[in-house]
């Protein structure tokens, strides 16, 4: 991975690889994304006790779209304790602000 790669929050080659470079599957992936995303922020707090089920989802798709680091920080609050919570949103929201600005500039 280079060091542009680790500093991107998303890495949309590896999306566009995936889905064979078809911008418009590209495109709607990252709307389905960013539609859960509302939910799963409400979600992420010590209160609801399914927090690690949530923390388990975003995992998977994070990783499906190229987001490693929001894995990875999900990851580590799945097994761990809810004070890994605020990494997980802060990691969820720069995903998401680099997918507004990929939408906008691809859709």
């Amino acid at each position: 991975m280079t060091a542009e790669e680790q500093a991107q929050a998303v890495d949309f080659a590896y999306l566009e690889g995936f889905v064979g470079g078809d911008a418009g599957i590209v495109l709607e992936v990252l709307a389905l994304f960013c539609q859960q995303a509302e939910s799963w922020q409400a979600a992420l707090t010590p209160e609801n006790p399914d927090w690690r089920a949530v923390a388990h989802t975003i995992k998977g798709a994070a990783r499906g779209v190229g987001a490693r680091a929001l894995g990875d920080v999900c990851e580590r609050a799945e097994f761990g304790s809810p004070d890994e919570l605020p990494a997980v949103r802060a990691a969820l929201a720069e995903a998401m602000s680099e997918i507004a600005a990929y939408r906008v500039a691809n859709g």
